[in-house]
């Protein structure tokens, strides 16, 4: 790539750059301008090792497929390109979300993460790799600077992890898939990797579990000069503290095995990384008895109507808002029911937009098969320690009916709210039921179009 790549290069008539804000081995990250819609991306100028016409037209489609992939543990990729304005430096482009915030490194800088927050961010990245590779990618570079960082502003919402840079090093042709090389970081890198052999998708669960590793104790498992530190893992395994308990060592270990056949999938990582969450919430702790039998398949059905880690949704607004006029209640809510917080996907009367998923009714509601009512509040022992009930809001009204989807998983709950004790007829939790069944028809379109569209776009 050229040392001299200048500020307001326009790309694809229509991404304008503005300044560099990074850099690593496979190419220039840079702030840009979409002069179509009018916001500020971020460009990822990536120089692929082989430059003829077949090759770069290879590259351009395998960065279209990269930027078809949609995921919540996923930076956002928006749109991919080549330029070949300049036949001596043609560029492969991709065009990410403009992400403010610290990468992993720079949070590991403060400090080491608790057992349960390691967990959460494990927990969110094994998402994302299981997603990439059931979709042919293997990400090749998994490293705390390739980790985003978010939470929601609130002091019980949880830091969520989103990767970066994925599919890069295929798109790039990246010569690590020429045996006898190797590319990538060095700390991170699986051991077939060291070895110049080609990535699979248990090469990101190797560097996933030394991310982990990182996040728990501080330090890199292998340090030191890049040659030194990818040897390294060819004659030892990481040394893994016993004293992070026999769960984590468990875990670790497997991840980290020598051989690519013995590491688990990073869906299987996923699982028990969520069961570990679920062991050690602390004050998060969600009562086991607010927990479905199938809430690892549940919590699948969510990740699979794309609820999660988005704004609240405008298309319900008109369906809360009519429950709120028919019922004569204050507040309506579409809520979705997360791991640890319970979601307002639509929130009429209210400004809030998220809870902690225990003192939420929504948790009991998706438990039940049908309406879930409590008439008076203070005087049902189901809720009287209820925070919601107890404290400022003053809630003693609650009518909940489950999202169920097609194959019978409850999402979350189309919900009604009172300050005052309220009865409700078999009629009226008709007509809640038949809102519910507005929303949920809904989302089964959504998710029907999105099939749709990829199946399409594959053709």
């Amino acid at each position: 790539m050229p040392n001299n790549l200048s500020d307001g290069l326009f790309l694809g008539g229509r991404y304008r750059l503005l300044n560099q804000i990074g850099a690593g081995a496979m190419g220039t990250v840079h702030r840009a301008r979409d002069e179509f819609l009018g916001r500020d991306v971020a460009v990822k100028i990536i120089r692929p090792s082989a430059t003829s016409e077949l090759d770069l037209r290879r590259s351009d489609a395998e960065a279209k497929i990269l930027a078809r992939l949609n995921h919540h543990s996923l930076v956002t990729l928006l749109d991919a390109g080549s330029d070949t304005s300049n036949p001596d430096y043609p560029l492969i482009y991709l065009v990410m979300e403009l992400v403010q915030g610290l990468d992993l490194r720079d949070r590991l800088k403060q400090g080491t993460l608790t057992r349960r927050q390691a967990a959460l961010v494990g927990y969110d990245l094994a998402l994302g790799l299981d997603y990439i590779h059931g979709n042919g990618v293997v990400h090749r570079d998994v490293k705390p600077a390739n980790v985003m960082l978010f939470d929601y502003g609130s002091e019980d919402a949880r830091i969520r992890a989103k990767l970066t840079d994925f599919g890069v090093a295929m798109v790039a042709n990246d010569p690590q898939s020429q045996h006898g090389t190797f590319s990538g970081t060095a700390a991170f890198m699986s051991p077939e990797q060291a070895r110049g052999e080609e990535s699979v998708p248990a090469s990101d669960v190797y560097s996933l579990g030394l991310v982990l590793l990182q996040c728990l104790t501080g330090s890199p498992a292998f340090p030191g000069p890049a040659l030194e530190s990818a040897l390294a893992r060819l004659l030892r395994d990481p040394e893994i503290p016993a004293a992070l308990g026999e769960d984590w060592v468990s875990l670790l270990k497997a991840m980290t095995a020598q051989e690519a056949a013995q590491r688990p999938s990073a869906h299987d990582v996923s699982m028990v990384l969520y069961d570990m969450v679920v062991r050690a919430r602390g004050r998060h702790r969600v009562d086991p008895e607010l927990l479905p039998d199938n809430e690892a398949q549940r919590m699948d059905a969510v990740r699979r109507y794309e609820l999660l880690d988005t704004p609240p949704d405008g298309a319900f607004d008109r369906v809360t808002a009519l429950a709120s006029r028919v019922f004569n209640v204050p507040v309506a809510i579409v809520s979705v029911v997360d791991t640890d917080r319970i979601w307002f996907k639509s929130h009429h009367g209210t400004d809030v937009t998220e809870i902690g998923r225990d003192p939420g009714l929504c948790a009991s509601a998706i438990l039940q098969d049908d309406v879930y009512v409590v008439g008076n509040a203070r005087q049902d022992p189901r809720t009287l320690a209820n925070p919601l009930v107890a404290g400022e809001f003053g809630l003693q009204f609650y009518a909940g009916v489950p999202l169920e989807t097609s194959d019978g998983f409850n999402l979350g709950t189309l919900c009604i709210l009172d300050t005052q004790p309220r009865s409700f007829s078999a009629e009226d939790a008709q007509t809640l039921s038949d809102m519910a069944a507005i929303v949920m028809n809904d989302l089964e379109m959504r998710l029907e179009s999105r099939r749709a569209s990829a199946s399409h776009s594959a053709g």
